[in-house]
């Protein structure tokens, strides 16, 4: 038995949980069997580097061979031979580079973006290592640790698009454009001519051409409310004010200025009595602006196509890559975006509504050993993932790392994809729904929100409402749920739950029942009507059927059985030496809603160190329940000199919800 036993593979041990289930079913019963998760359909595969070789990947590029070609933020190159193989060879193709955060195949070269320029390296003699190193064109630098450069990405033309990053100085929080085209995305021709072609960029470091048209992901941080996927044309202000310094140069495709931002929304450049700078957080019930508020004023101002939570779906948020067809199952088409702080990938849908895009994101695969970065289609369909941690710190065991991602061509019950209505949202799945469940009101829930438009370092969720579903449509086929949802709201972002559905052929729950839908355009044509939809809400019937039941307890006062005692005199009579119980401890299941909730998840793990320390590290700092608390609200980042990432203040966390967490966080210390 024990032989057999080790060979059973998690979907066998799942088909055994089944058949016991349904002998042990009574009264027609079936106990429920647990649904699968994502690592059942995608699983992740190591790559195996040389021993000492450190692939803290910056960049991937996949070869007209099938070759994969690899840059490192320790500037080498390396092309892999047979990557798809058990046994991948690595070349170096180029060592002695500056940070290389990109790169790109065309006509027989490799482009590449370093810190201040974009290189050409060419094999010219055929010996398997780059003999010719050209500069395309190269941009100013100060030499500040956070000038960052990424790309580039090939445009239909045959030129390169490259995204640069801000520096930060004193004060870190504000993050500068020190020199010329910081803050910018330029674009450059093979023969070295620049054209900037936008600004607003904080930390660009995701990139993605997308059926010929420039797409980039931000991260949070000043001005930056959440990361986000911008669509950028010409002469776009993403956002951020830093880069308009230069705006007033001839070459720019924008006039805007910093200070008409300033002018509108308070930098909060302040200093105390000591002369020092005065870092500014969040403020409670304060008079804010939103980013498609300053649109209003300013139509140069491009919102995001997507947003993509912060802490909910990633934390620093990079490559974006478009779904090949005949890979990763259903989902063709559609775009992956990474996440570098939660090293894991989401999966994105877009759609043109009035001449802008946006779209709905929902979670694909976590579980990669360090931060995800880049990706590149492998020849096969499967998908490489380059990995880094450095500096940054991320979700995982490792560093670094290069791994790929394969479907094994097994359907998970998902949303395939969502799109909007004049009134409200249509999902369409990937296998028919169990019909009771999908047309039960109860079985959905939307509330939409959006962040703030300010200098402080990321922004907590505002302007919260909920959006009732008051109706929804099945189709005939079971794989469409059309809902009409009231108090849609435009430019807002709209969490769409649907934790009741379940799929048709073996009460599955989605493997992942969360969606987040950017309307910043509700689109127009035939709503439906309310007869023609489905407006049974099973918790409202299970509510009034407990409304209607006798209350027990009243009937015996009434008939006077029943000795009324106070909470304060209970236990505490005469002679009583029976102490009050100890409030109980939350257990992790009670808690874990809160955690993903209020994106504690993002930054840590109940035991591994992450972007913070682990819940357990904090626990061994015997903080009271209150003090964590405050800390939640108030963090101390000085207190934690060994992490690089300072927590932000997240005063949005209610206390009652904090409480909970910090009594199970302090009782991991027993």
């Amino acid at each position: 038995m024990k032989k057999l036993y080790n060979k059973i593979t998690p979907s066998a041990a799942r088909n055994c949980l089944l058949g016991a289930a349904m002998l042990l079913g009574t009264s027609g019963r079936v106990l429920a069997q647990e649904s699968p998760k994502e690592e059942d359909f995608y699983r992740i595969v190591k790559i195996s580097a040389p021993e000492g070789t450190l692939l803290e990947v910056g960049g991937l590029t996949v070869l007209p061979n099938g070759d994969l070609g690899v840059s490192t933020r320790r500037g080498d190159i390396f092309i892999v031979e047979n990557p798809t193989s058990a046994r991948p060879h690595f070349r170096r193709f180029a060592s002695g580079l500056h940070e290389v955060l990109g790169l790109a195949y065309k006509d027989g070269s490799l482009y590449l973006a370093q810190r201040g320029e974009l290189t050409k390296l060419t094999d010219t003699n055929m010996d398997g290592k780059a003999d010719v190193f050209e500069t395309v064109y190269a941009w100013p630098i100060t030499g500040n640790y956070h000038e960052y450069s990424f790309g580039p990405k090939i445009a239909p033309d045959g030129s390169f698009f490259v995204t640069t990053n801000l520096g930060f100085t004193n004060p870190w929080w504000h993050a500068q454009s020190l020199v010329p085209w910081r803050g910018w995305t330029l674009k450059i021709t093979e023969d070295g001519k620049m054209e900037p072609w936008a600004t607003g960029m904080r930390s660009p470091a995701g990139q993605g051409m997308i059926d010929g048209e420039f797409f980039y992901t931000d991260n949070q941080g000043d001005w930056v409310g959440s990361g986000a996927i911008w669509h950028l044309p010409k002469g776009a202000f993403a956002g951020h004010p830093s880069g308009l310094r230069w705006a007033d140069r001839s070459e720019s495709p924008l006039k805007l200025s910093t200070e008409q931002i300033h002018s509108v929304v308070d930098p909060r450049v302040e200093k105390d009595d000591k002369g020092d700078f005065i870092k500014p957080e969040n403020r409670l019930n304060e008079d804010f602006k939103t980013a498609f508020e300053m649109k209003e004023q300013f139509p140069e101002m491009q919102l995001p196509a997507v947003w993509l939570p912060h802490g909910i779906m990633g934390i620093s948020n990079s490559e974006l890559i478009k779904i090949p067809k005949g890979s990763f199952g259903p989902f063709e088409g559609q775009l992956l975006v990474g996440d570098q702080g939660q090293s894991k990938i989401m999966r994105v849908m877009m759609e043109k509504i009035k001449g802008e895009y946006q779209g709905a994101v929902i979670d694909f695969r976590s579980g990669f050993r360090s931060g995800v970065l880049r990706m590149a289609w492998a020849k096969d369909g499967s998908l490489f993932v380059g990995e880094t941690n450095r500096g940054w710190g991320s979700a995982g065991d490792a560093n670094e790392g290069l791994e790929r991602l394969m479907w094994n061509n097994k359907l998970p019950f998902e949303m395939r994809t969502v799109r909007a209505m004049p009134d409200g949202f249509e999902i369409e799945f990937t296998m028919p729904v169990d019909r009771k469940s999908a047309e039960d009101l109860a079985s959905y829930s939307v509330e939409s929100f959006i962040y703030k438009y300010h200098p402080v370092y990321g922004s907590p969720p505002v302007n919260i409402e909920t959006a009732a579903v008051k109706g929804v449509k099945v189709s005939e086929d079971g794989l469409k749920a059309r809902l009409v949802v009231d108090n849609l709201r435009q430019y807002h972002i709209h969490h769409i739950s649907l934790d009741g559905v379940r799929a048709k052929e073996n009460s599955y729950s989605l493997v992942h029942p969360s969606a987040y839908y950017t309307l910043n355009n509700i689109p127009d044509g035939q709503k439906l009507s309310l007869n023609e939809v489905s407006t049974r809400n099973s918790a409202t019937e299970q509510a009034k059927k407990t409304a209607s039941k006798p209350n027990t307890a009243a009937k015996k006062l009434q008939s006077g059985n029943t000795t009324l005692v106070s909470p304060d005199a209970r236990g505490a009579g005469a002679g009583s030496t029976k102490a009050a119980a100890a409030p109980k401890v939350p257990s992790f299941d009670e808690v874990k809603p809160l955690l993903a909730k209020n994106t504690c998840n993002a930054c840590h793990n109940e035991t591994k160190r992450q972007v913070g320390p682990a819940f357990a590290e904090i626990a061994k700092r015997k903080y009271s329940n209150d003090k964590i608390v405050e800390l939640i609200h108030n963090p101390q980042p000085q207190n934690w000199p060994e992490y690089a990432t300072e927590m932000p203040p997240m005063p949005q966390v209610p206390k009652g919800e904090a409480l909970k967490i910090a009594a199970w966080i302090n009782s991991l210390n027993k």
